[in-house]
């Protein structure tokens, strides 16, 4: 039996095909075709009527349309007479009083009947449901009658759940012996796959496959439509992927199809439809409080359809049976997460949604952020509706977007935040509290991509209205803004502007003066003035000078190579035991971690700046926050941690179009030099390349990158360039009175690279410098490192003792400095070497190996190997694992921990410290590949020593006696 175009509608012909034969042997019936919209009814329809007047049966057909004028029996007319025009024979076609429609059903059904006699009849009737009233009880009357006569009466109605109330069907009021019903489902996956790979062949991508399906629903209508404009677009063939919205789909024939299917769902269906299809999108686009925005604080799809409903003023009750049924049709599915309905398909989504305009949609995020903020949902799920509608001119709504750009901001999520508060400032609120949120909008603006755009409004919250408060952290904000762009003197000239005076708002006059000094370090001249008058100050009234100011002089002095460590950690303790005003603590915190990074008290230096961003808020521009956040990324460089100098990807991404940009940050720098550490010399050329010096303002960081990349320079065999940025760095910190090699010493690496050059003389004369200075500071690490390089320049035994006190002098430390302690184990081996003691030299290059692998220091272990070749060593790659793999000094503190004994005692019985035995101990249990104390007997006592195999584990300092530390 042939089909054409159908598909898994056999069923339905055969059935056809059935009752027409008992109609014409004079036992007529009712064939009811019911289906939802897009199923196919009338294509069936077409078919049946084709198929049943090849057996010769004389048809008449109709086609009820909702736009028929509403004319009693109009429907019925038609069938009968196609060319009526409103009359019925024997009677005015505006008799509407009961008599007349009886009369005139009657005259109907007697012609009717005349035409039966004539022969087998076939009645189409398409679209039942649009039929007039009394044509739909006619025809149902009419069915009662059939038995006896030679009639097919087939007929197709709509059979859909809707949200608007359903009217009788046709059938409803019929016993089932009068009437064949058939539903249309929608097509199989088999039948909808076959045909979309009818269209795209046999060879289209799954994933076009998939999503023609998803977005076809199953239902013949969208997908015939869908394939016909993909024609259009490319001819025959399966493209890469399907479009990515409605508007790439020419000529339009499938976003017609879902708003024809729209239309006949009803204007309630329709307005739930296109709701869920603005909430879907905007819950798309959700932005990480991980309830989206149509939730009710149950994260179910039960309180989503409740909001639904109520966005869309329809009843609960028939908004779930719709979503049902549509699930169940497949134009919706269920979010596997939290149960919500949604659209199969993007495209569809969108077909929906595009039938609003973009007011209605506005109307749609309005009701729905009203109805969220009265269940007393959370701000960012209101919030993000309030971004997708009109301003509301209430109070509440300003309320809830500044509490959603709170959260955004402690989550990390600045974009988000900006958003927020550019909303927020559409709805009234008072002016103090406008000029609040437009220093934080200016503030976000600017950190979040250094856009000028946050300047304006910086100046604007300056100019407005405000207390004293407001007014200072406007123009701090705004003077952070303007030094990071290279403009010190205009920044500070904005601090110098405020009038705040010290008899009335002394704490506030103070913070300005801070922040002026800070500020200062963007530009060397003005660096110099202000510390020189901070400085006369201090020795005229030192009453006039806060403890913050004088820890800035603390940092001052130390940079200039006048205190050491030990003095200087002294007093920065002294000046955190006095009491600090709020708006002056920050200043004091973050100066007092610097100092201490520099001390090579790290673990101060951590809790020091935990404290000082806790006191700040997070969202305003401040100087101290970055100098804050360069102190972490110090210290977790000091320690070797080269994995958490690289975690964001954004510092270490060059630009994709392979520009330049101006002003590198010390996060960029010490990427720079962690991708050195770490082998990765071609990121480390990318990242380093994609900054232009000659186009950044002046400041510490640009030294700071001029001197990583001269450490990459010289890893990469170019000493004259790399000498050539160590000696610019140098230059320019020294203009600033930074003198001391706790910032960075560039000395020393220069040293190393007059060395390379075949300057002996020039590299000991900058390492002798460099140990002067570096001895006025004290600390293990300079001190190790310059006796180092003083030792390589200066060679023989003399050399061979600088380097051996250059080991002794990092072992001793209780810092961790095993950055430093690594290259000076490598010139002490290759110092012994020179001397002929090759034995000590292979145990002390070894060392040098395996602490470097812990470390993950690709570049020095490489170093430690090819100078343990150097050695004639006959295996030039160190055994990195299993208890032939420990030094001597880690084997000695393993075998006491083994023994029962504690870290301290330990500490006592080697005279070592502390620190240093918890080291041995963390490079102990990965050797061996362990991760308790009580595993370390049984590990040493292996005889086959490669049995550790857990080089993959995360490595770190033992926290306590017992257990390694997760």
């Amino acid at each position: 039996m042939p089909t054409g175009p159908l598909r898994e509608r056999r069923e339905a012909l055969e059935l056809v095909a059935a009752e027409a034969g008992r109609a014409r042997s004079g036992a007529g019936r009712l064939v009811l075709f019911r289906g939802a919209t897009g199923t196919g009814r009338t294509t069936l329809l077409e078919a049946a009527v084709e198929q049943e007047a090849r057996h010769r049966m004389r048809v008449l057909r109709v086609r009820c349309s909702a736009e028929e004028p509403p004319v009693p029996l109009s429907a019925v007319l038609h069938l009968l007479d196609p060319a009526a025009d409103g009359d019925v024979p024997g009677g005015p076609a505006d008799a509407v009083d009961a008599a007349g429609l009886r009369e005139r059903s009657a005259r109907l059904w007697r012609s009717f009947r005349s035409r039966a006699a004539e022969g087998p009849l076939l009645a189409a009737v398409d679209d039942v449901h649009l039929a007039d009233p009394h044509s739909r009880r006619w025809l149902t009357d009419a069915a009662r009658r059939l038995d006896g006569l030679p009639v097919l009466l087939l007929v197709t109605e709509r059979n859909q759940y809707d949200v608007d109330p359903p009217s009788p069907g046709v059938a409803h009021s019929l016993p089932p012996a009068l009437v064949r019903v058939h539903t249309l489902r929608p097509l199989s996956r088999t039948a909808a796959e076959a045909l979309v790979r009818a269209h795209g062949g046999a060879g289209a991508p799954r994933a076009w496959v998939e999503g023609c399906l998803r977005a076809g629903a199953g239902n013949p209508l969208l997908l015939r439509a869908l394939l016909d404009d993909l024609r259009a677009m490319g001819g025959d063939g399966a493209p890469a992927e399907l479009p990515g919205s409605c508007a790439e789909l020419y000529p339009g024939g499938y976003a017609a199809a879902v708003g024809w299917w729209l239309e006949n769902c009803g204007p309630e269906t329709a307005a739930v439809a296109r709701t869920l299809a603005v909430l879907e999108d905007f819950d798309g686009d959700d932005g990480g409080d991980g309830g989206g925005p149509g939730g009710d604080g149950r994260g179910d799809g039960e309180g989503f359809t409740e909001l639904l409903a109520e966005a869309a003023g329809a009843d609960p009750a028939r908004v779930r049976g719709w979503t049902t049924a549509a699930v169940r049709l497949g134009l919706l599915d269920r979010d596997p997460v939290r149960g919500r309905p949604r659209f199969a398909h993007p495209l569809l989504r969108e077909a929906v949604a595009g039938g609003w305009s973009r007011t209605r949609r506005q109307e749609v995020h309005r009701t729905a952020a009203e109805l969220l903020h009265r269940r007393g949902e959370r701000a960012e799920r209101v919030a993000r509706h309030l971004l997708r509608s009109r301003a509301f001119g209430t109070a509440w709504a300003a309320d809830v977007l500044l509490d959603a750009a709170s959260v955004a901001v402690r989550g990390d999520r600045r974009g988000d935040a900006v958003r927020y508060l550019r909303r927020a400032l559409e709805e009234p609120m008072p002016r103090a509290r406008r000029t609040a949120v437009l220093t934080e909008l200016g503030s976000l603006e600017f950190a979040t991509a250094r856009s000028s755009a946050g300047i304006p409004r910086l100046a604007e919250a300056l100019r407005r209205p405000g207390t004293p408060q407001d007014k200072v952290r406007a123009a701090v904000a705004l003077g952070t803004a303007l030094a990071r762009r290279g403009e010190a003197h205009t920044a500070l000239a904005v601090l110098r502007d405020l009038d705040v005076r010290p008899s009335d708002h002394p704490a506030l006059a103070r913070a300005v003066r801070t922040a002026s000094a800070l500020l200062s370090d963007h530009d060397r001249q003005v660096r110099q003035e202000f510390y020189a008058r901070l400085r006369e100050t201090a020795g005229r009234s030192p009453a006039l000078v806060g403890p913050a100011e004088c820890a800035l002089l603390v940092r001052y002095e130390a940079t200039a190579g006048l205190l050491s460590a030990e003095e200087a950690m002294e007093r920065i303790r002294a000046l955190l035991e006095e009491p600090e005003e709020p708006e002056v603590e920050p200043y004091l915190l973050g100066t007092a971690a610097t100092v201490a990074q520099w001390a090579d008290e790290l673990d101060e230096a951590d809790r020091l700046v935990r404290r000082g961003l806790a006191v700040q808020h997070p969202s305003l521009l401040h100087p101290m926050r970055p100098a804050l956040l360069n102190v972490r990324a110090d210290v977790a460089a000091a320690r070797g941690r080269y994995g958490a100098l690289l975690a964001d990807p954004a510092v270490r991404a060059a630009p994709e179009d392979g520009g330049v940009r101006p002003d590198p940050g010390n996060a960029e720098a010490h990427a720079v030099i962690a991708l050195v550490e770490t082998g990765r010399f071609g990121e480390a050329r990318r990242l380093a390349g994609s900054f232009s010096v000659r186009d950044s303002h002046d400041s510490w960081e640009l030294n700071r990158f001029l001197y990583a990349r001269g450490v990459l320079r010289a890893a990469c065999g170019d000493p004259a360039g790399a000498l050539e940025d160590f000696l610019e760095c140098g230059r320019r910190q020294t203009s600033r009175d930074v003198v001391s090699p706790v910032v960075t010493p560039w000395r020393s690496a220069a040293a190393e690279c007059h060395l390379a050059l075949g300057r002996p003389r020039e590299a000991l004369r900058t390492a002798e410098e460099e140990h002067r200075l570096a001895t006025v500071w004290g600390t293990p690490r300079l001190t190790g490192r310059a006796l180092r390089v003083m030792g390589a320049a200066t060679g023989g035994r003399r050399g061979l003792e600088l380097a051996e006190r250059a080991v002794r002098v990092l072992r001793d430390a209780t810092a961790e400095v095993d950055t430093e302690l690594v290259p000076a184990l490598v010139s002490q081996g290759r110092c012994l070497a020179a001397a002929g003691q090759r034995g000590r030299a292979r145990e002390t290059l070894r060392e040098a190996a395996s602490l470097a692998e812990r470390l993950g220091a690709v570049r020095m272990r490489a170093l430690a190997e090819d100078a343990l070749r150097g050695t004639g060593a006959r295996r030039a790659h160190v055994r990195l694992t299993g208890s032939a793999a420990l030094t001597d000094g880690e084997r000695r503190v393993a075998r006491l921990a083994a023994g029962g004994h504690t870290n301290a005692e330990i500490a006592r019985l080697l005279h070592l410290a502390r620190r240093t035995v918890e080291t041995h101990l963390t490079s102990a249990y990965r050797k061996l590949g362990i991760r308790r104390r009580a595993e370390l007997a049984t590990a040493l006592d292996e005889r086959e020593p490669g049995g550790g195999t857990a080089t993959g584990r995360a490595s770190g300092r033992p926290g306590g006696d017992d257990e390694w530390p997760l």
